[in-house]
């Protein structure tokens, strides 16, 4: 782990050079393509944290789509995969997003990165385009390699109506940056970096069990179901339903429909929950800021 963050800190250390060198440009246009540009190359380079945030994602769908062959609580001609296999895909963006963001973030803090960010002449604004841009990169590969392995080992099919893609495109977007602004805010609750991963892996787990992606939610407790609807995970995984599943599924859903205006009303609310929350709680300098 210690020569995992050395390689990573040299990384965003060349970056913030590159960024002070770039001082007589100045712009957040510029600052935000260097800022993504190094980003990128930290999260591709580090081998560790690239097959961790990929991997996970795609042996949840691999050991669970095996297992899920069947289900008789379900409606005819319907397989418990076929519900599950959305709600891994929304998994997946919140484990690009969420959990790797907020996990590369308390590693810029504890390497010194943003304290030198904080001094340098790069906008704010800049490192958190930088994060967000490389949320979207990872989220994009993570998805489409979800949807192959899904296609290939469990006969997984892709809508062929536009109306659906168009909603994908909208949840997809807004799961990212509900996602990535929660992962932002949720460095606070990160002492240090080597409790990262200790500290967010239990809520990236638990809300996968909570917001019917392991089973639908008409089977789970009245008051899971609540919790489970207070978090942005389980209104992805609706609007992915929704997107994937043929219409006749819909009564699966605890309502006994897709609830597409609540899942705007919910994603848009987190996004916004989360920005306010990380102008309050994200700091450029203090006792844990290295």
């Amino acid at each position: 782990m210690p020569k995992v963050m050395a390689n990573e800190n040299v990384n965003l250390h060349e970056g913030a050079q590159n960024l002070r060198g770039q001082a007589d440009f100045p712009g957040l246009w510029i600052a935000s393509k260097e800022r993504s540009r190094v980003e990128l190359l930290a999260f591709f380079r580090n081998r560790t944290n690239l097959v961790f945030t990929m991997a996970l994602p795609v042996l949840l769908l691999v050991i669970f789509g095996a297992v899920f062959i069947s289900g008789d609580f379900l409606p005819e001609d319907s397989r418990v995969r076929d519900i599950f296999i959305p709600g891994i895909i929304a998994t997946g963006v919140m484990s690009t997003c969420f959990q790797s963001l907020a996990t590369s973030i308390a590693l810029d803090r504890e390497g010194g990165l943003i304290r030198r960010l904080a001094s340098s002449p790069m906008p704010k604004a800049a490192y958190f385009i930088g994060a967000i841009v490389k949320a979207v990169v990872t989220t994009i590969l993570e998805i489409v390699l979800l949807v192959v392995i899904a296609m290939l080992l469990f006969g997984f099919e892709l809508p062929a109506d536009p109306v659906r893609w168009g909603t994908f495109i909208w949840v997809i977007a807004l799961g990212v940056s509900s996602c990535s602004l929660l992962g932002i805010a949720y460095t606070a609750m990160i002492p240090n970096a080597r409790s990262a991963a200790a500290v967010t892996t239990p809520p990236f787990i638990i809300l996968q069990f909570i917001s019917g992606i392991f089973f639908p939610l008409s089977m789970m407790p009245g008051f899971m179901q609540f919790l489970g609807q207070i978090f942005p995970l389980a209104w992805m995984a609706k609007g992915l339903r929704y997107v994937f599943l043929p219409d006749h599924l819909v009564t699966s859903e605890p309502t006994g429909a897709w609830d597409l205006p609540m899942v705007v009303i919910m994603l848009v609310g987190w996004t916004l929950v989360s920005a306010v929350l990380t102008g309050f709680t994200f700091k450029w300098r203090g006792p844990r800021v290295k």
